[in-house]
């Protein structure tokens, strides 16, 4: 037995030298054909990649000014290059690893052959022998290649000689293509040094807190004698075990006259010296802090609706500029606060800021009075109070300015006088009323309202209605326009996420047992004729969309999408292409501006909102309205000045909805009396008293005798959603001239995704139609990185617990 085993290991002995022979001889049998096509294509492939794919890097958000508030990753690493890495790191990596690296092509053949033998006479394949190159090509297949796949992990480790040979040939060929020092620094980017750190930048900042250039001879032999096994060597849990790895580590430099012996000695007289805490950045929005986190997630959002994957976004590298303002967000944030403290039980109050404009609306605050975290017991959510669909009560009579808008492209001035008796039986629209008694009719249900107060006059003009915002006379004028045009006129101005999703709150279900819930907020007004109750707004509602509206209104008409960002560049710095919506002229510049007049009153007088403006002694020209819901569950505030556009809506964010009462502090009770002049008027006055602070007036736009006293105006077809043919064909025979444009969406190819102007022009006008090409294309991947340097804060979102059971009220109007 001891004689056949003896020949066999002989045979092995020689079958592995004619192997590692063939490695040897590689280059040379390479080019003659001897290794077959197959397995040259894969290694000429995996060298390839090698060479120009960079591996993850850490995406960094940043606030106007390009400060950072967020980070987002799946690997902690920022790239360096040669030249930035200190000399010291090199040669401490260099000693314990690989003491020929500047001496051989990529493999050291004389230590492979002796580990080989030494393998074969043991019966294992444990002993390893690979250099530098050859330990960067492994690390890039696992922790870039097959990163997500463990399988493809497994492979690349395998202790097989097959598995050897082919990072051999790899590594002749990138020797061959690259040169040492490069081989090096990407050896050091691509390493793990334990946990989520990822590379010698980003090891450098997490455990001592500095750059790759600067590191002692101490910092630089721990993070060498890491790299052999990260987790087992790790300085927090195991600082024993560190200490003496590092120690073995000064040694080999003496030994490879890297170190001076009385250096040697010196360093290793020093202790770890780690930096406290060690910490990486925190990963994700919570990273982003309470103040700018419900930013931060917008930003996500925003970015993969645009067409980023979320792994585009936590491996690409990118510098994400966003619009948001500090200093903005500090003074909403803490007014958020003074009216609703972030530990009420069961009231959220929300805010959000934007800059109007004729070319861009900036996003430039979210907040809460909530923080944004993870920790429930501390007042914090995941939820996007301020940005997403999230007040499930409504608006209120914030909704009377889609109305009036409607009303104006019609023919109305805000001079024209409407009908607001004290109560009224809307026979118009049947869908969603209660069941009026004394009709004579008890079968039939009709929508039966009042106003807040008896106090109105039988009739007034439509500016004092926007001001003083009697229920009747709204009702009345949304039976006038019809609903089609209110509903529509809500979306143009910019309710458009909010319009696409149910009367929940969420994407419409196609699967859902309740057909209200199958079907958009848009499709459920418009049903059966129409539902009254729209003008008071009983339906979710974004806060962002209706600061967005304020903004639509006094830039003239003109709505463009709430952008949170300035610019996003890749990894090289060149900035990337963003797939954001158009702006459009929704509605004419005249009427925008005669709304704005009209809607200039509510904080004078006897408007809803004038008490809220004088606590807090606002004298500047603005257009406002308020709104609250029936059952007292929600009320909303929007406004805006031509330098500021927000809204405020403060509203039930628990788990059992109630009335929401005032007091020093708001609370839940039975029978509430919050209004839109309360608490959402003093957020928004508190705040934009202190953010104008010190700014010139600006004037509100002038009006048109048109839109003062009311005329007749002609309507444009709205085609948006129709296929271009057909589009083009409903406006020509309509009198108006057709402009084309492909845009890149994710509508059907051929669908008109953006139409510009809508509402009223003179036929022969040119209308734009931006038409999908069914097609929404990726960042652009680069090929090449420019480094930089490691940062360091963010967190992991979530969306705990669930929201809150939905109702449909109605709005009791706004006291005078």
């Amino acid at each position: 037995m001891r004689v056949r085993n003896g020949v066999l290991k002989m045979l092995g002995l020689c079958l592995l030298a004619g192997v590692l022979l063939a490695g040897m001889l590689f280059p040379v049998v390479g080019a003659m054909g001897l290794v077959s096509n197959r397995a040259s294509d894969t290694v000429d492939s995996i060298s390839a990649d090698l060479v120009t794919t960079d591996p993850p890097l850490i995406t960094t958000v940043t606030d106007k000014d390009g400060a950072p508030i967020a980070y987002l990753y799946d690997q902690y690493r920022v790239l360096t290059p040669p030249e930035k890495i200190s000399p010291t790191m090199k040669a401490a990596l260099i000693s314990v690893e690989d003491r020929r690296f500047y001496e051989h092509q990529g493999v050291d053949w004389k230590g492979t052959f002796r580990a080989a033998v030494t393998n074969q006479v043991s019966g294992s394949v444990s002993q390893g022998a690979s250099t530098l190159t050859q330990q960067y090509v492994k690390n890039y297949l696992v922790h870039v290649v097959a990163r997500n796949n463990k399988v493809e992990q497994q492979k690349a480790q395998e202790q097989t000689i097959a598995r050897k040979m082919r990072e051999a040939r790899i590594s002749l060929q990138l020797e061959r293509k690259l040169g040492k020092e490069e081989i090096l620094a990407r050896y050091l980017n691509v390493v793990p040094f334990g946990s989520t750190i990822y590379g010698i930048a980003a090891a450098s900042q997490a455990y001592f807190n500095t750059t790759p250039d600067k590191l002692t001879v101490p910092q630089a032999a721990m993070l060498a004698g890491m790299v052999n096994s990260p987790s087992a060597l790790n300085p927090e849990e195991y600082p024993d075990k560190a200490l003496e790895r590092r120690n073995k580590v000064i040694d080999k430099m003496v030994e490879n006259d890297k170190l001076s012996r009385d250096a040697a000695e010196a360093a290793k007289k020093e202790g770890l010296g780690l930096a406290t805490p060690v910490r990486t950045p925190p990963n994700g929005c919570v990273g982003a802090g309470p103040e700018n986190g419900f930013f931060c997630s917008y930003v996500v959002n925003y970015l993969q609706r645009a067409g980023f994957s979320e792994e585009q976004l936590r491996t690409s590298g990118y510098v994400i500029q966003t619009t948001l303002d500090r200093g903005v967000t500090a003074v909403a944030k803490q007014a958020a606060e003074g009216q609703a403290a972030k530990n009420v039980d069961g009231i959220a109050n929300a805010m959000a800021i934007v800059k109007p404009g004729k070319e861009r609306h900036d996003v430039l605050a979210l907040v809460a009075n909530r923080d944004y975290g993870l920790k429930a017991d501390q007042n914090q959510t995941t939820f996007d109070l301020p940005s997403g669909v999230e007040n499930k009560f409504g608006a209120g009579s914030v909704y009377k300015t889609f109305t009036a808008a409607a009303a104006m492209e019609k023919g109305m001035g805000i001079e024209n006088t409407m009908a607001t008796p004290s109560s009224y039986v809307s026979k118009v629209f049947k869908g969603g009323g209660a069941k009026c008694p004394g009709t004579g009719e008890p079968n039939t249900r009709w929508y039966c309202l009042g106003n807040a107060s008896s106090g109105y006059p039988s009739s007034m003009s439509l500016q004092t209605a926007l001001q003083t915002s009697p229920n009747t006379g709204f009702v009345i004028l949304e039976e006038h326009v019809g609903m089609d045009a209110v509903v529509d006129m809500a979306g143009r101005l910019g309710m458009r996420e909010t319009m696409a999703t149910n009367i929940a709150g969420t994407r419409p279900d196609s699967k859902a047992k309740d057909k209200q819930l199958r079907i958009s907020q848009t499709e459920y007004y418009k049903q059966n004729g129409g539902n009254a109750s729209f003008t008071l707004s009983p339906a979710p509602v974004s806060t962002l969309e209706l600061a967005n509206v304020a903004a639509t209104i006094i830039s003239g008409g003109k709505w463009c999408p709430p952008t949170p960002l300035m610019k996003v560049l890749d990894r090289n710095g060149k900035q990337v292409p963003l797939n954001e919506s158009p702006c459009e002229q929704v509605v004419a510049e005249g009427l925008a501006n005669g709304l704005a007049v009209g809607m200039s009153k509510d904080d004078q007088g006897n408007g809803t909102a004038a008490a809220a403006a004088r606590q807090f002694k606002w004298t500047r020209p603005m257009i406002a309205k308020t709104g609250t819901t029936e059952e007292y569950k929600s009320a909303a505030f929007i406004g805006a000045t031509p330098d500021f556009a927000g809204a405020v809506q403060t509203f039930n964010d628990g788990t059992n909805p109630r009335p929401i009462c005032l007091g020093a502090q708001p609370r839940l009770c039975g029978n509430g009396n919050i209004f839109g002049g309360t608490i959402p008027a003093k957020t928004w006055f508190d705040t934009m008293t202190k953010v104008h602070g010190g700014m010139p007036v600006s004037q509100l736009p002038p009006i048109e005798d048109r839109y003062r006293k009311g005329g007749k105006e002609i309507q444009i077809p709205d085609v948006v959603g129709r296929n271009v043919n057909d589009a083009t064909g409903i406006l020509e025979r309509a009198g108006y001239k057709v402009s084309v444009q492909n845009h890149n969406s994710d509508q059907p190819k051929g669908t008109v995704v953006s139409q510009t102007p809508r509402g009223n022009a003179l036929r022969g006008t040119v209308v734009t139609l931006l038409v999908s090409t069914g097609y929404l294309p990726p960042p652009v991947p680069t090929e090449t990185q420019e480094p930089g340097q490691p940062p360091g804060q963010p967190g992991e979102p979530g969306r705990p617990g669930e929201p809150p059971p939905i109702t449909l009220p109605t709005d009791p109007g706004e006291p005078r």
